[in-house]
């Protein structure tokens, strides 16, 4: 094993710039970093602050208009941008390796998952193909895959997203690498899963001494998996320090707002909500003098903080002698009082029963045309996507479905908005039954007072027409203005709310990155002013800040219009933050639902024990138990007999869990769990998440 000192990564006073026929744009400025064996460090900050510019420039992926300008990156002692490309394609995925955030962009679609898989170490090492083949099935189990022998003779276009970011990463593992760089690695993944491929890397690290440079905005998952953390901001790294002192003392301004804006276990979105930071990042030719940062700080003084540039420096009184800061008066801020702390609201007022959802079932044919089936009278199968679905939704009310990839969410929300029609039961908004309604036999009421905010923006955004046009269109549509100016009006201050630039009116699709897409998808869906929104994973793929900021704008038009919101995700910590209620789904079926606060404290389905484990809590203070599911979901094709959760259950029974579908049990007002353990029994089960006292009393 390589000695844990050994320094695999060493970048100093790295300066990286585009050219452009307007000039030289710097992207990153000043950057120095040293990475040992078997070290993980993670760069945060918002998107454009430079985090992938990094890890692309030790790459040496810079690009035609794209280089270094400054300083110098080594590896294991080779100055990176000194060697010829033949080197370079040696050292990329055997002593190299890269996880990208758009599994797509690094798989071949002409080419079989397994061929691309089995390139990596047929190219890098003396194995046969077959060696080559087991290799690669193993690292698809290691990642999680159900049925590693058919994805690997599976298409990327025919596996999902999640699905491809799994591959990505077993890619990435199958030769050892000394250097594994992970660009938001699990992104598009579920949380259970998240925590399997976040101990699988662990693992890899310690047992070979891999060095680990994760690029995220989730400040969760740093701190699960970090030893060492540097924010950056505008290209510049703005704090750094060990995990523990970062986390316990921050002291720049900047870091102070990425804790605002994250729903920590003790933040309520009455007593204490989300503050997202103001303002916006600087574009890079645009920056400010002195402090990059300055024109959204509150402790920004002339003179001081400018014009002249500000240098980092070390941070005294926090007991880590690697924890620096690039601001000059970092020493005179109140740094207990700089989190910001968001306006005290009264709780909302929760009206009538607006959704009822009664014994909802939507099943797909699947048709075998295979003789062995056709001789079995077995030819049609059916996809079981939600089975006995029971809840409802009352005016005001923020209601969350929870679940894995594949349990439901989506399919129910497609159901409602009439996307999809039921198979059995009942589906009735305000009364009236719409479960069989297609979305073209709906009034244009009931068009406008149910919209839905998209898990994916690109299949909801017409690439010929400009941003402006099409959220003023739904503006109009529904009769929110009566005029083009004040339509305009409406869609500018929209712009605003979601943090996006207002000439981004005149943009079009194609010129936007996938988050601020889902921002104009978000802005769109608010625009005809519903009575009801369903949220299908709004906020998934964006900044901390700017997710705060669209948080707060949904509990806002809540508040305004008593809107119901219907939240799906798979992110139980801003589920915790936002909703009222909580249905969790597995396998099509309802496991637990009830209040937040039933949900997330004993007694819990061992499901949603299982999830509450799986949420990366950005507090150090916080203890959490440690749960990794084993195995994948089943097929929805073949699901268990008994219990759907059986083939995962940590605490299964018996036979009776594998043959019997489990009663639901009510634990007081509203709260159910499907399960066969007793209730007596769930209640001796200790709390996932412990939040210090302190915190708790605030």
């Amino acid at each position: 094993m390589t000695d844990s000192r050994d320094t695999i990564l060493e970048i100093r006073d790295l300066c990286i710039s585009y050219f452009t026929r307007a000039g030289e744009i710097p992207a990153v400025i000043d950057f120095s970093l040293d990475l040992r064996a078997g070290e993980s460090v993670g760069l945060v900050g918002e998107s454009g602050c430079g985090k992938s510019t990094v890890a692309m420039a030790i790459m040496q992926y810079m690009g035609s208009n794209g280089g270094i300008v400054g300083g110098s990156i080594k590896f294991k002692g080779r100055d990176l941008g000194e060697l010829g490309d033949e080197e370079l394609r040696r050292l990329r995925g055997k002593e190299i390796s890269m996880v990208y955030q758009e599994p797509m962009a690094a798989l071949n679609p002409s080419l079989t998952i397994g061929r691309q898989l089995m390139e990596v170490p047929l190219t890098h090492e003396n194995v046969s193909e077959d060696e080559a083949r087991q290799r690669a099935i193993a690292m698809l189990s290691d990642v999680r895959l159900p049925d590693p022998e058919r994805v690997m003779d599976a298409y990327p276009h025919q596996i999902s997203g999640g699905q491809q970011q799994r591959v990505v990463i077993a890619m990435a593992l199958l030769s050892n690498p000394s250097l594994l760089l992970l660009d938001e690695p699990t992104t598009a993944l579920d949380v259970t899963v998240e925590a399997g491929i976040v101990e699988l890397v662990a693992d890899l690290s310690r047992k070979y001494g891999t060095a680990l440079l994760y690029i995220s905005h989730n400040l969760g998952l740093i701190l699960e998996t970090c030893d060492r953390v540097c924010v950056m901001y505008s290209g510049e790294v703005v704090e750094e320090g060990t995990i523990d002192s970062l986390f316990t003392w921050p002291k720049h301004p900047y870091t102070h707002g990425l804790f605002g804006c994250i729903p920590l276990p003790h933040a309520d979105k009455n007593a204490a909500p989300l503050v997202p930071i103001r303002g916006q990042l600087p574009l890079p030719h645009e920056r400010p003098d002195g402090c990059n940062f300055g024109p959204r700080c509150d402790y920004f003084q002339d003179g001081a903080c400018a014009p002249a540039n500000v240098a980092i420096q070390t941070v005294t009184g926090t007991g880590d002698n690697e924890h620096r800061v690039r601001c000059n008066r970092w020493a005179d801020i109140d740094h207990k009082a700089a989190i910001p702390q968001g306006i005290v609201k009264p709780p909302m007022d929760v009206g009538e029963t607006v959704l009822e959802v009664d014994g909802m079932k939507k099943y797909y044919e699947v048709h075998d045309r295979s003789i062995g089936a056709m001789l079995s009278g077995e030819s049609v199968k059916y996809v079981k996507a939600n089975e006995a679905l029971d809840f409802a939704a009352k005016r005001g009310e923020t209601l969350a479905i929870v679940g894995e990839s594949g349990c439901g969410k989506s399919t129910f929300a497609k159901v409602l908005m009439g996307l999809e029609t039921v198979t059995e039961g009942a589906v009735r908004l305000d009364g009236k039954e719409i479960g069989n309604e297609e979305v073209q036999s709906r009034s244009p009421e009931q068009l406008g007072s149910l919209q839905m905010v998209f898990q994916n923006p690109n299949d909801t955004l017409n690439p010929s027409h400009t941003i402006g046009g099409q959220i003023m269109r739904v503006i109009r549509k529904f009769g929110v203005a009566n005029t083009k100016a004040e339509a305009r009006d409406i869609m500018l201050r929209l712009l605003d709310t979601v943090k996006l630039p207002r000439d981004f009116a005149l943009r079009r699709p194609r010129q936007l990155s996938g988050g601020q897409k889902q921002r104009i998808g978000i802005a769109r869906a608010f625009a005809g002013n519903p009575s009801m929104v369903i949220a299908d994973e709004p906020v998934s793929a964006l900044d901390v800040s700017v997710a705060a900021a669209v948080t707060e704008l949904l509990m806002d038009i809540q508040r305004e219009h008593k809107t119901t919101l219907l939240f799906i995700s798979h992110d139980l910590s801003v589920v915790r933050y936002l909703s009222d209620r909580i249905v969790v789904m597995y396998l099509g079926q309802i496991m637990e639902a009830g209040t937040t606060d039933d949900v997330f404290s004993p007694p819990y389905h061992p499901y949603t024990e299982a999830l509450l484990s799986a949420v990366p809590i950005a507090d150090p203070e916080v203890e959490k138990r440690h749960i990794v599911l084993e195995g994948a979901l089943p097929s929805v094709l073949n699901p268990p007999k008994g219990c759907p959760f059986v083939t995962r259950c940590p605490r299964k029974l018996g036979a009776i869990c594998e043959n019997e579908r489990p009663a639901v049990q009510k634990d007081g007002d509203g709260h159910a769990i499907a399960c066969h353990i007793s209730l007596d029994e769930l209640r001796k089960i200790e709390p996932v998440i412990k939040v210090p006292e302190r915190q708790a009393a605030e």
